[in-house]
């Protein structure tokens, strides 16, 4: 059986990763607008969903589409 590992980024580290502020970062995951996962205090991302939920909000903002 083959499984996978996908990796898990912590807040600072994604980000870094985002050029975004960990004010910002945390603020959105608060907000459940970026998915994350709660150890404790500590949150921890996962780079690709990350970037792909970015990307469509990207992509909607310039289509000048809000989901909020």
């Amino acid at each position: 059986m083959e499984t996978t590992h996908a990796t898990l980024l912590p807040l600072a580290q994604m980000a870094r990763k985002l050029r975004v502020t960990n004010a910002w970062l945390r603020s959105e995951a608060d907000a459940g607008r970026i998915p994350c996962l709660r150890a404790g205090k500590r949150y921890l991302f996962a780079p690709a969903v990350v970037v792909e939920i970015l990307a469509e909000r990207a992509a909607t903002e310039r289509q000048g589409g809000s989901d909020d």
